[in-house]
């Protein structure tokens, strides 16, 4: 499984299941800030959601009869929000964190750290275009929404691979996982934004083979 589906029915095949995370809530979230790549710590409220997050992952995997305490890994973006919420979800299941940058959050270039109001001030006609379409627009200097799924999917993918019949988490953010769930759903990506990806919003993907089952979207415990 090393590009993804190929179109087989998953018969016979063992089946990988993946806890797709974004992370809690950030301090001054409230202000609709973009913080791309700037590393920014958990609120308090963000702590408490991955502590809710984890016991109810630690109730669902066990109820599951999943080996391993629920899970066999867990992986991260190497930004501190996800780290932190990767580490409070693991130490539920007595694991460590894996970090792997490729699953960061995109580049926002001249946007990060802006809040939207700043950016419909400062680039009124680039900002009502990226919202849109952020297929065929883009944060001013950043990454492309072509450029993010270039990095992240061949990430995923491997690491589905390596971890064939294995259950996993992967903590990452809200656009990286958009793109995610787009792919994997066949959702074009000029639609990134009708997927909602709240803080510590939990999705289940269960592949049976090649052939990915999204079970569950973005339930917050």
């Amino acid at each position: 499984m090393k590009n993804g589906y190929n179109g087989t029915d998953g018969i016979n095949e063992p089946m990988t299941t993946v806890y797709l995370i974004r992370h809690g809530q950030t301090e001054g979230s409230g202000e609709k800030r973009y913080k791309g790549h700037i590393d920014v710590p958990l609120s308090a409220e963000g702590v408490e959601q991955a502590r809710r997050l984890a016991g109810y992952l630690s109730g669902l995997t066990e109820n599951g009869g999943h080996p391993a305490g629920g899970l066999h890994g867990v992986f991260s973006s190497d930004l501190s929000r996800a780290v932190r919420t990767a580490e409070i979800v693991a130490s539920r299941f007595g694991l460590g964190v894996e970090i792997m940058p490729e699953f960061r959050e995109r580049h926002f270039g001249r946007w990060e750290g802006m809040t939207w109001d700043e950016i419909r001030e400062a680039y009124p006609a680039e900002f009502r275009a990226w919202a849109d379409n952020p297929l065929e627009f883009s944060p001013v200097g950043g990454e492309s929404t072509i450029e993010v799924r270039e990095r992240v999917m061949p990430a995923f993918y491997r690491l589905i691979w390596k971890n064939e019949g294995r259950h996993i988490a992967l903590v990452a953010h809200g656009g990286v996982n958009r793109i995610i769930l787009c792919d994997i759903l066949g959702i074009p990506l000029e639609h990134i934004f009708r997927v909602e990806q709240d803080f510590a919003g939990l999705n289940i993907i269960q592949f049976h083979g090649d052939v990915p089952v999204v079970k569950m979207l973005n339930f917050t415990a």
